[in-house]
């Protein structure tokens, strides 16, 4: 029985990594990162700790994490990524 096709990419191939969070969960990863806890993300957005979770919950779905301590890991390699790559006092080489 063959259950994928063979000229197909595999089902994850590109899954994650081209998905880019939104600028609000942008937000969220950066307070997690920080090691701030729900309920403390939630009073600095202005919202409730259910709907930091929901965030979460989508941002682990859209990253392919499992936990907060991978965000935050990810989070701090696109910082540097980042970092690396802008142009220093924005000037163009």
């Amino acid at each position: 029985m063959q259950f994928f096709d063979q000229g197909a990419a595999t089902p994850a191939a590109g899954l994650y990594g081209n998905r880019k969070p939104s600028p609000r969960q942008r937000q969220v990863i950066e307070l997690v990162a920080q090691g701030l806890k729900n309920s403390e993300v939630a009073d600095l957005i202005g919202t409730s700790e259910h709907v930091v979770k929901n965030h979460l919950r989508l941002i682990y779905d859209k990253l392919g994490l499992w936990n907060r301590v991978e965000l935050a890991l990810w989070y701090e390699a696109r910082r540097h990524e980042e970092a690396a790559y802008a142009p220093e006092n924005g000037a163009m080489a």
